[in-house]
């Protein structure tokens, strides 16, 4: 017999107050009867249902990447990788979400760690994911059995329901960030998961230079007329910084000879897309990489849906709603829906002798998800 649960009783205080009703003993009953019969009034609720302007749940809050990394580290000296865990993966908690694993109501972000010659076993989830590399290289992921290799910069899509499996072919330990749509599959009760092969092939655990994804689909512009994509997102399981640097100093270029090209002055930014359709790589998930020269500040812009962002590289200053922090290299942090961004760039002790001084920002926010439901707005302050 299953269980019966009984009804969580609703609550009702009637209160005095503009464009409530007047608190007599008929209101009381009315509001007895509400409560039996698991009703709540709009009257009661449309303030907080219906704000005038998005008011997250979630706060901005900053990471730095040194501590992340070295509790990471220890993480490997003592907690394995296999079956249960199946990843020593450990999750941004928003401080105002109730202690769950949650960097904003719509986005997970974690620190991955593979110790050397370690195997992360195969597995599927309907979640969409990707990971970039701040930094190391050595760790090759196996989606649907491509190898594809990990390196500094580098950043890696993976659309929900692929086999997927990680090995790290050296002697040192990497770790690299992984961003998911877990918190929106969960409140939306849409999300699936099942375990792979307890080992993959040896086949699968060569350490090609670039992936069969690679050698199709990282021609730009051009699309390979035999293969079709089979996943809702990037055929592309790489994209390379090479490319990602190149394309933000060639813009940068194009403005220092007078002819535009960057999102403002001092600000080169790229969005990684499909080379299938020009759309987001993920269906959830929107990811870019930003490049503030030295000594330029981007106009604070606000939008609807959140963000992490991740410094790449360089040092500066971000300010998120009130909130202002100093970051470098491998720091990551929360854009809530509708708090005001901006970011300077500031030479530091730091900065890697390729950034020139400039602040490199990795972003990826749930903006394909609020483009799809029309609920995209957004304000910018110059």
């Amino acid at each position: 017999m299953s269980a019966t649960h009984a009804p969580t009783p609703v609550r009702l205080t009637a209160v005095d107050g503009p464009d409530q009703p007047a608190v007599t003993p008929a209101l009381e009953a009315l509001y007895r009867g509400f409560e039996q019969e698991l009703l709540v009034p709009l009257w009661t609720e449309i303030g907080d249902l219906m704000p005038a302007h998005p008011r997250s749940r979630a706060v901005p809050h900053l990471w730095r990447w040194e501590a992340l990394r070295a509790l990471a580290a220890q993480a490997g000296e003592i907690v394995p990788v296999g079956r249960g865990g199946e990843r020593r993966a450990i999750a941004l908690a928003n401080p105002s979400l109730g202690g769950r694993p949650f960097a904003t109501p719509t986005l997970w972000a974690a620190i991955q760690y593979l110790m050397p010659g370690e195997d992360a076993p195969e597995h599927r989830h309907t979640q969409h994911a990707f990971r970039f590399v701040v930094e190391g290289e050595g760790v090759w992921t196996v989606v649907g059995g491509d190898p594809v290799p990990m390196r500094r910069g580098d950043f890696l899509p993976q659309a929900g329901w692929n086999w997927h499996a990680h090995h790290n072919a050296t002697a040192e330990p990497m770790a690299w960030i992984d961003g998911l749509d877990i918190p929106l599959q969960y409140a939306t009760e849409a999300q699936f998961f099942e375990f792979g092969r307890d080992a993959i092939s040896d086949a699968e655990r060569t350490t090609p230079d670039r992936s069969r994804s690679e050698r199709l689909w990282a021609h730009p512009g051009l699309r390979p007329l035999g293969s079709a994509p089979v996943t809702p997102g990037s055929p592309l399981l790489a994209y390379k910084w090479a490319f990602t640097d190149r394309a933000l100093a060639d813009q940068l270029a194009v403005e220092a000879e007078g002819y535009g090209g960057t999102v403002e002055p001092g600000h080169a930014a790229v969005r990684f897309t499909n080379p299938a359709t020009g759309a987001d790589v993920l269906p959830t998930i929107r990811a870019e990489m930003h490049r503030v020269v030295r000594g330029a500040e981007t106009a604070p812009v606000r939008e609807t849906g959140s963000s992490v962002y991740q410094v790449f590289d360089g040092s500066g200053t971000v300010t998120v709603g009130d909130r202002a922090w100093s970051v470098t290299r491998g720091d990551l942090f929360v854009v809530p829906s509708w708090q005001p961004f901006s970011a300077r760039s500031e030479a530091g002790a730091t900065d890697s002798d390729t950034s020139g001084g400039a602040l490199d920002l990795f972003r990826f926010s749930d903006a394909p998800v609020f483009e799809a439901l029309r609920l995209d707005r957004q304000e910018v302050t110059r």
